[in-house]
């Protein structure tokens, strides 16, 4: 909510203080413009971005502006859940585990607790390492090194989608100056025309540098720092299920 809330701010601050300086709206409004740097900027992502870090990149993006993160009962919960499985261990033996983390949504002990489950790779890790604790024949400092390197590799690919959309936005003022030049160009074909046609031209052409770095440094640059600090507060959670 409040990434939605941060965009309407930038929108506003930017319009607002366009149109008290006397500023025509009208004049922002340019669909090639758009265009050229939307396209460019999709295209440049559809390259460097594999599908699967796009579809996650998706998902990190919608989370982000519902605000769906970790909260105090999101911990306090876990910690109920954990206790219920080692009490379930101390009467019944590790063995137990084995029916709860086969298919963890039709766990009786899992399934009470539908906040858990929605995080996916919290569920993996969790389950992932009770499947080593049933296997047996690890060392707790092993099997310590194990979770530690696991929580690594889930880090390194939640981080992704960050840092694929930060270079876009490194990228969009360049994209910005390519939607420049065409319409230079494009004002160059009419160089022979009346003045305000060539005003509203350059005008246009002015439009795309301007949009290309309001993209970058309002938006895409501050979304994938959002990002990042989210997968950090992820990973706490994670951490507190290793713990």
């Amino acid at each position: 909510m409040f990434v939605i809330l941060g965009f309407l701010v930038v929108i506003g601050g930017v319009v607002g203080g366009y149109i008290l300086a006397g500023g025509a709206l009208g004049v922002l409004n340019q669909p090639s413009e758009f265009i050229v740097i939307g396209g460019a900027a999709l295209g440049s992502l559809l390259v460097s971005t594999p599908p699967k870090v796009l579809m996650l990149a998706l998902a990190q993006i919608k989370g982000a502006l519902i605000g769906a993160g970790p909260r105090k009962q999101d911990y306090v919960d876990l910690l109920s859940m954990l206790y219920q499985i080692f009490k379930l261990v101390q009467q019944s033996g590790v063995m137990a585990l084995e029916a709860h983390f086969e298919d963890p949504a039709k766990s009786p002990i899992l399934a009470r607790y539908p906040g858990f489950l929605s995080r996916a790779q919290a569920v993996d890790f969790l389950a992932d390492s009770a499947k080593v604790i049933i296997v047996g024949g690890i060392s707790a400092h092993d099997l310590e090194a194990l979770m530690d390197e696991d929580l690594r590799v889930h880090h390194d690919e939640a981080l992704k989608p960050a840092a694929a959309l930060s270079k876009i936005g490194d990228a969009l003022p360049g994209l910005g100056i390519v939607a420049a030049v065409l319409g230079i160009v494009i004002t160059m074909g009419h160089i022979d025309g009346p003045p305000e046609e060539i005003g509203s031209h350059v005008g246009a052409a002015l439009v795309g540098t301007f949009l290309g770095v309001l993209l970058s440094y309002g938006f895409c640059q501050p979304l994938a720092a959002n990002l990042e600090s989210r997968v950090s507060a992820d990973s706490y959670y994670c951490l507190c299920i290793k713990a």
